[in-house]
């Protein structure tokens, strides 16, 4: 049987650490150093087998020491803009009529369009595969909301100069206020899907708390959009 990617650096990780003739009775000064290889292969394994992580996210008050403060707010809103121009938010909101997934954002498989709610087609509605949860045995992720941004809120093929004029943008955001926009990001729960994404995707970076302070001090400073 061939054996790839994930389970191919395990067998790897455990040739290596455990070596040959491991299992052999020996005196117990070998048997534990034997034991410490099997604990470190097992950290390096759980390692490999767990899901991707992203990066951090600086905190906000980590741009205090920027004095001039529409210069700050920039600098705050471009940070947040690593969670908004990342696939796992990017994804929900295309500028199209079909949807994208993965890393990558091919197109999403099986073909599905927006519908005229945002919710799916007729006969193939969200809720047809995504359930109220992640389904961990087939990899269908899943939210009781799960649907797509309205294509007034689209991001992809944007700048996050653009996003930043379309989120303050009332006609362009849903009609909501800036301290609405903040606590959509900050504790909206599909939102937060981000940092929950299942299986081995990669979350969003940093986490949604971190995120939302970082919407709030943009707001706070001016909400000045990136130049």
């Amino acid at each position: 049987m061939r054996i790839v990617g994930r389970e191919q650096k395990l067998l790897v990780i455990l040739t290596v650490w455990a070596g040959p003739g491991d299992d052999e009775p020996r005196r117990k000064s070998t048997m534990s150093r034997a034991n410490g290889k099997w604990a470190v292969a097992c950290f390096l394994a759980a390692a490999i087998a767990a899901p991707a992580s992203a990066v951090d996210l600086r905190a906000a008050d980590s741009f205090a020491s920027v004095t001039d403060r529409a210069e700050r707010s920039r600098a705050l809103f471009a940070e947040a803009g690593k969670v908004i121009q990342h696939p796992r938010c990017l994804n929900c909101h295309p500028v199209g009529e079909r949807p994208t997934q993965g890393t990558d954002m091919h197109p999403h498989s099986p073909l599905v369009v927006r519908g005229s709610d945002d919710k799916g087609a007729i006969g193939m509605r969200c809720t047809t595969c995504h359930q109220d949860a992640n389904f961990e045995p087939s990899g269908v992720p899943g939210h009781p909301l799960w649907h797509v941004a309205p294509k007034s809120m689209a991001w992809q093929q944007r700048s996050l100069k653009q996003i930043c004029e379309q989120v303050k943008d009332p006609r362009r955001n849903g009609g909501k206020t800036l301290a609405q926009i903040q606590e959509h990001m900050a504790h909206d729960t599909l939102v937060g899907w981000a940092w929950r994404p299942g299986g081995t995707r990669e979350p969003a970076p940093g986490t949604q708390e971190q995120f939302g302070a970082l919407i709030a001090a943009w707001i706070e400073s001016g909400a000045a959009c990136p130049r």
